[in-house]
């Protein structure tokens, strides 16, 4: 049987029956320049198994595995070291599955797990109640945007300019379809935030202000600063957090008066996988917001002979009641990843935490004190956890540009961090703008690997 058994006539009812004229109709929302126009290039329209399997094989042999050469990677997804007991429990087969438990009869370990990790989640980010994970940490921000709307009864969102790219794109995708207006805009290239320049942005129509905590640039700012403006004219604050390593350093965002705090849990438990799956973190400050949150929400409870079990408490997503009233549908929970963080951190415990995000702030030191040795780079922000931004001066790398730095660094052999004219293809200002960041994982040999092949590439660029 072929994996979509329908005939031209099957499809002809089907567009029919939705009204729409074409296959391509189904399509009008992803960009042109994303879509193809027949069939791929090079591709041939069949193959053997043996035949694929050998060029499969072929094209993986040409990646570079973040543990095989000097890495400086980050930009919302780290490489840091996951204990091997992490693996050896999330595989045990009572939590195998990617689902959340429906039935509390068959599943009280999955629960318990689930309930533990939404301590562990609060705790970390400073709020009262968590919830039992999202799909990956850029669409829990767009569910904090929705939350916000839904308590504030308003339809406006303010993000910072330092939000990264890739989270405020999807908010602004999602909001086409549900009203929101998402106010926007880029980062400025300076030491510190520009905290006045967007809580200016804030008026009595704002549902909330969205800001990253440590930034895209790696800045880390005084969150209550922003507190204050935004509840100042009844909005929410919303804290994205995608290095959450840097909470057992840096004070967290409910402390500092965050409404609603998301993040990407990847960091703990969770390898880099080529980018996913990865893991949504949602909380929020206040318990009376609770209902309003996507997702479900695992509590602790006493069965009839008065022992102490776990239930799905709430779960108010779009299959359980009517479409409109459901709090959000794409509140996917990643319950493995969710158990991988949840192990990770129980093995770490609160000192474990703070002792690993202390020797990621170490080494950062060290790199960026070394990095900024390099003739034509200097240091952007001197206030960071383990991720900072290095500036290349155009006229002393010959008119490169950071992202064709990072090209030549490839092909020697070091991952040397995101340039983020990648990230923001269209500012000019960034094209010079390199972001590394530094982990437990990276050797001092590895910080003096890139620091000696950047002065070699500032003396080929001399001549």
């Amino acid at each position: 049987m072929r994996y979509l058994p329908l005939t031209d006539t099957d499809r002809s009812d089907m567009l029919e029956r939705i009204g729409a004229s074409s296959i391509d109709d189904l399509f009008v929302d992803v960009p042109e320049i994303a879509r193809l126009d027949g069939p791929i290039r090079d591709l041939p329209m069949h193959a053997s198994e043996m035949a694929v399997e050998r060029h499969m094989k072929a094209r993986a042999g040409k990646n570079v595995a973040a543990g095989d050469a000097p890495f400086f990677l980050g930009a919302g997804a780290y490489r840091h070291h996951v204990p091997a007991s992490v693996d050896t429990v999330i595989q045990r087969g009572e939590f195998l599955t990617a689902y959340t438990p429906y039935q509390p009869e068959i599943a009280q370990g999955t629960l318990q797990m689930l309930f533990e990790f939404q301590t562990q989640v609060a705790r970390l980010y400073g709020c009262a109640v968590a919830n039992a994970s999202l799909y990956d940490g850029s669409t829990a921000c767009w569910e904090a945007v929705a939350m916000a709307t839904r308590v504030t009864k308003r339809k406006r969102a303010v993000l910072s300019g330092a939000l990264h790219p890739h989270y405020s794109e999807v908010v602004k995708t999602m909001a086409q379809f549900t009203g929101e207006t998402i106010a926007d805009a880029q980062p400025s290239i300076q030491t510190e935030p520009d905290l006045e320049g967007l809580t200016s942005r804030i008026d009595e129509d704002t549902a909330c202000v969205v800001v990253q905590y440590p930034d895209i640039l790696g800045r880390i700012s005084d969150l209550s600063k922003v507190a204050e403006a935004a509840h100042a004219k009844g909005a929410l604050l919303v804290v994205v957090n995608t290095e959450p390593v840097a909470l057992g350093a840096i004070k967290s965002p409910g402390e500092q008066g965050a409404d609603i705090v998301v993040g990407e849990g990847q960091a703990i438990g969770v390898g880099l996988q080529f980018g996913g799956p990865y893991l949504g973190l949602f909380a929020v400050r206040n318990p009376k917001h609770v209902r309003q949150m996507p997702g479900r929400l695992c509590g602790e409870t006493t069965d009839a002979e008065g022992k102490r079990g776990f239930v799905l408490t709430l779960s108010t997503r779009e299959q359980h009641i009517r479409r409109e009233k459901a709090t959000s549908n794409i509140c996917t929970n990643s319950g493995l990843c969710a158990l991988a963080f949840s192990v990770h951190m129980t093995l770490l415990g609160e000192k474990g935490l703070r002792e690993l995000a202390a020797e990621n702030h170490r080494l950062a030191c060290h790199a960026a004190d070394r990095l900024a040795q390099v003739p034509g780079v200097s240091l952007l922000n001197d206030a960071f956890f383990n991720e900072f931004t290095l500036m290349l001066d155009s006229e002393t790398w010959g008119g490169q540009s950071a992202r064709e730095v990072v090209r030549v660094l490839a092909d020697r052999g070091v991952l040397g961090g995101v340039s983020l004219g990648r990230l923001y293809p269209g500012v000019e200002a960034l094209q010079q703008a390199l972001l590394v960041a530094v982990t437990e994982m990276t050797t001092t040999q590895d910080i003096e690997t890139l620091a000696s092949e950047l002065e070699q590439l500032v003396q080929e660029a001399a001549q």
